[in-house]
Formats: structure tokens, C-alpha cells, sequence
């Protein structure tokens, strides 16, 4: 199953109030391993940086004035991103965005039922818990410790690596393969097969049969300075 983790930075927190997206980055997942392909872009929001975004993400009026518009890269991202479920950490918020844009290019939105939200999968595992990216990076053993600033592609791989602890953690790729793979046959073949066709026995007596105590008492009795006889004269 191929999925699409992905993380967004933008002007602040409301598309609908004129902020814009200025970054984006993806990391394609197939059954939950990351496979190297990556889709990551910076966009020139054709309009101011507050001071408290650039706080947030460290992108600068100046740093974005060269880079392209979300137009010139729509095409680029959308076969990137195909059919894919998408996965995001409080994901109403960036599928907000990315469907903003998306609609100013006049290109279709991408459906919320592809939508996969690790902060509602969180909230619902951890229950007053921390939530943030941060928090649970921290929860899980996930390294962070390069993690300074918001970045949106580097967001996105430290949450694929949350997205599969949170859906089951790394045990999910030792699941047998199906039958007809090798690993699955090397399997079968090493059981050990028990026949079914051996004549049942009746249980064996445990306890000892009058014939058999009085074989033992007579043993004991030709028994001459037996240990256990010394051992109690000297206590």
C-alpha cells in the first residue's frame, strides 16, 4: 500500500485570511517503509512573512522572493502525490492549505477521505497526553535532535517514522508474506510432522504396587550401616 506523509510551513494559520503555503514536503511510504522518494518545494507567496511565522520556520520575505509560485510546481506535486492516502500531523489544518492553493490553480482539491490524521490517532492512544510532534518524537525514541526549526520535508520524515509506530511500530514488517512466497515454504517445510495413526496408550500407575513395597522393604532390611542410619546418629 503506498501512502503519502507530508508536512506544510506557510505564511500563518488561515488561508481563507490570505496567508499562503511557502513550503511543503513529502515521503512516500509503500507498506509503511519509507522508499528514498521524496517531494519537497519551496513557493513564493506572492506576499509579506509575519514576523511570527518566520519565528516559527526560519523562511525569510528575501529567501522565498526567488523561489517558484505553487503554480509552477502544482503538476510536479500531484503526480508526486497520484491517488495516495495522505497522512499529516493535525492534517485538517494542512490539507487546508494545500486545498487553497489547489483551488487557485483551478486544479481539484485532494478529498478528506483520503486523510489520514496522526494527531487524531494520538489523541485517541494517548488521552491527556502531549501531542505535539515534539512530544511524541520524545514518547517514541525518535531522534530529533536535528530538528531547530520547523521544516516541512524534514517534519514529514520524522513523522513517517511516528505514522508506523503509532499504526503498530516496526513489527508490522515481520508479518509472514503469503503462501506462495519462498520464506513462507522454508517455513512449512521445517515443521515437524506428528503422526496421527500411533496407538494410544493407557496412562501408566504412578504409585508403587504392594508387590513392589514389599520387594524395597526387603532390599533395605540386608542394608547394613545404610548413610541415612550414620546421618541420623550424628545429629
Amino acid at each position: 500500500m503506498r501512502e503519502i506523509v507530508f508536512d506544510t510551513e506557510t505564511t500563518g494559520l488561515s488561508p481563507q485570511n490570505g496567508d499562503r503555503l511557502v513550503e511543503i514536503g513529502c515521503v512516500e511510504l509503500i507498506n509503511r517503509v519509507e522508499t528514498g522518494r521524496v517531494f519537497h518545494a519551496y513557493f513564493n507567496p506572492e506576499r509579506s512573512m509575519p514576523s511570527e511565522a518566520q519565528a516559527v520556520h526560519g523562511l525569510s520575505e528575501t529567501f522565498l522572493s526567488d523561489k517558484p509560485l505553487f503554480a509552477d510546481k502544482v503538476e510536479e506535486l500531484l503526480e508526486f502525490i497520484a491517488d495516495s492516502p495522505m497522512v499529516a500531523h493535525n492534517a485538517q489544518f494542512d490539507f487546508s492549505f494545500l486545498n487553497h492553493e489547489l483551488g487557485l490553480c483551478a486544479r481539484p482539491i485532494v478529498l478528506t477521505d483520503r486523510m489520514i490524521d496522526t494527531l487524531a490517532i494520538a489523541r485517541s492512544r494517548h488521552p491527556g497526553a502531549k501531542h505535539s510532534l515534539d512530544a511524541l518524537c520524545s514518547r517514541y525514541g525518535i531522534d530529533r535532535s536535528h530538528r531547530v526549526l520547523h521544516g516541512a520535508l524534514l517534519d514529514a520524515q520524522l513523522l513517517s517514522q511516528l505514522y508506523v509506530e503509532l499504526t503498530g511500530g516496526r513489527q508490522i514488517g515481520l508479518m509472514l508474506a503469503t503462501e506462495e512466497s519462498a520464506p513462507v515454504s522454508r517455513i512449512a517445510e521445517s515443521r515437524v510432522i506428528v503422526p496421527t495413526n500411533r496407538p494410544v496408550r493407557p496412562p501408566r500407575p504412578h504409585s508403587a504396587s504392594a508387590e513392589e513395597l514389599a520387594r524395597h522393604a526387603e532390599f533395605v532390611a540386608r542394608l547394613t550401616d545404610p548413610l541415612w542410619v550414620q546421618v541420623g546418629q550424628a545429629g
